[in-house]
């Protein structure tokens, strides 16, 4: 039973690697399995899916859902981070499917007014505009 446990350790070690190399990206389970399998390293989906919610619980990872057609996507915001209420909003490139975080100040002056004004509170993180990025226009 020792080893394991030892070997989930491992995982999640090579895991913790993988996201802080990628800190500040988008990164869906489907994009770490697939690093892995070219390193040659098998990860499950379903072990990715675990140690990502473990560390979403812990503050460690932030978990997007952007739409019902894109799969979550997962940032990397260090050890020690327990930033759940972060403001972040997206923009999505409706051509290319890119991904943009927002961190403007005037948008937190529109989440200010939304709630002030009409008593809504607007989740952050599942909040995007949907438009064409510079490459795409």
């Amino acid at each position: 039973m020792a080893a394991k446990t030892g070997y989930k350790t491992k995982q999640k070690e090579r895991l913790i690697e993988y996201l802080e190399a990628n800190k500040g990206e988008h990164i869906t389970v489907a994009d770490v399995c697939s690093y892995f399998k070219k390193q040659g390293e098998s990860i499950g989906q379903t072990t990715v899916y675990r140690h990502l919610e473990k560390m979403v619980d812990e503050g460690v990872v932030n978990k997007y859902i952007i739409d019902g057609n894109t799969p979550a996507c997962f940032e990397y915001m260090g050890e020690g981070s327990h930033n759940h209420e972060e403001t972040c909003f997206h923009c999505k490139c409706e051509k290319c499917g890119a991904l943009i975080h927002l961190h403007c100040h005037e948008l937190e002056e529109i989440q200010s007014h939304l709630m002030k004004g009409h008593g809504f509170v607007l989740d952050t993180k599942r909040t995007v505009f949907y438009g064409r990025c510079t490459k795409c226009r």
